[in-house]
């Protein structure tokens, strides 16, 4: 009985090990690597993880472990992806008991050699499985009932978390995709002006925000670039983002100078309570005259490339944010020669935490990008060079440049 119950013991250990051991992470391979290792250090056996990724698909081998007291292993255990279930017929079914060898529990065994092999689906109860967990322990005794139910209750453990994991990034990606839509989809621009946009989201956890960038096409050629940043996160920026975008767009079609459409939107803004704060840049471009003529919000000055890739950083008068009521625009215009490319963004792709403003700007204008650099790669350049993609914040851009016409 005390034997008995010492077995029970090792076993509750064992349980509540693998619970603290496996699922530390977000991440599938990582989880998969943590139940391998967990497995064949209680079943000192060599394990293979092998996972699905979509149903139908061929399985792929995510994580493999080998004993370390047996056989000297360092634990990688060798095979092809896909090859694990060839030591375990009927991994995926069969009543209890029938499986060859007769295996405790009816988990399958297979006894090649004097080598018990267990194989059990990476599922929780009645779910799809999510792939095959394979113990093959070589010249040991055969797998007890204890550590047969160690095996089911760490493969479940797994499976839970890899679907929990897997549900999530299917969620973030649905996010990701409606946040770019709204974001990354401008109006159409006159013909006359080359345009290219990114938007980037804080982290890959983050799922919504505030950051837009918008175009709108005006009378004579003309076009109005804009790019705004709502303060917070998550779904009540994104929400009142989308609201400050759609009355730009009804504000700008009225066809007023910047500083106008910035006095009116923050006058109507200012009116509801409810909505945030944001920081707004406008930048009506008039190609037939070389022209940008700027509005700020409270937001960070554009930078212009010229054709031979140096940067200069645009000075401009800065009024507060929009929702406050205040107004207090200014207009500023500077040319914008041909082969110029005009960049806003939002404070993400320039903000370093812990560092002046003004260093991070300076950092900015000091880039040189290839000569005669069009939008899009202007904007694949400043992304990459700026480490855009590890952004503590949204990273929202917008580069610009007038077309220039072949002579006829």
């Amino acid at each position: 009985m005390a034997e008995r119950d010492e077995a029970l013991l090792n076993r509750a250990r064992a349980l509540e090990q693998a619970i603290a051991e496996i699922g530390t992470t977000l991440d599938e391979t990582t989880t998969c690597r943590e139940l391998a290792a967990f497995l064949a250090g209680h079943l000192h056996g060599s394990v293979t993880v092998d996972l699905l990724d979509e149903p139908g698909d061929p399985v792929r081998r995510a994580a493999s472990a080998g004993p370390t007291d047996t056989d000297g292993g360092s634990g990688a255990s060798g095979g092809a992806p896909g090859d694990a279930l060839g030591g375990a017929p009927g991994a995926f079914g069969g009543a209890p008991g029938s499986a060859p060898g007769g295996a405790p529990g009816g988990v399958p065994s297979s006894v090649p050699g004097g080598a018990p092999s267990l194989a059990v689906p990476l599922a929780v109860h009645d779910e799809d499985p999510l792939g095959t967990v394979i113990v093959t322990r070589h010249g040991g005794p055969r797998f007890s009932a204890d550590e047969v139910a160690v095996l089911r209750h760490a493969v479940r453990l797994a499976a839970r978390h890899l679907g929990h994991a897997r549900r999530l990034a299917a969620t973030e990606d649905t996010a990701l995709h409606l946040q770019r839509a709204l974001v990354a989809e401008p109006g159409r621009p006159h013909p006359n002006l080359e345009i290219a946009g990114g938007y980037l989201p804080a982290g890959p956890r983050a799922l919504v925000g505030g950051d837009w960038f918008e175009t709108v096409r005006l009378h004579f050629g003309r076009s109005l670039l804009v790019v705004g940043d709502v303060m917070g996160h998550g779904l009540d920026a994104a929400v009142d983002m989308n609201a400050y975008r759609t009355a730009l767009r009804e504000v700008a079609a009225t066809d007023l100078p910047p500083h106008r459409v910035l006095r009116h939107l923050d006058s109507v803004v200012a009116e509801d309570d409810a909505r945030r704060p944001a920081t707004c840049l406008l930048v009506q471009v008039d190609p037939a005259r070389g022209a940008a003529t700027f509005a700020n919000a409270g937001h960070l000055p554009p930078v212009v490339f010229a054709a031979d890739g140096s940067a200069e950083l645009v000075d401009l008068p800065v009024g507060p944010p929009l929702g406050t009521g205040v107004g207090g625009y200014e207009p500023t215009t500077r040319s914008l020669a041909p082969g110029e490319n005009l960049l806003i963004f939002t404070d993400g792709l320039v903000e370093r935490r812990g560092e002046d403003i003004d260093v991070s700007l300076a950092r900015l204008a000091a880039l040189r990008l290839p000569a005669d650099s069009g939008p899009e790669r202007v904007v694949e350049e400043v992304l990459g060079r700026l480490d855009a993609h590890h952004a503590e914040d949204d990273v929202a851009v917008l580069a610009a440049r007038v077309r220039v016409r072949p002579e006829s």
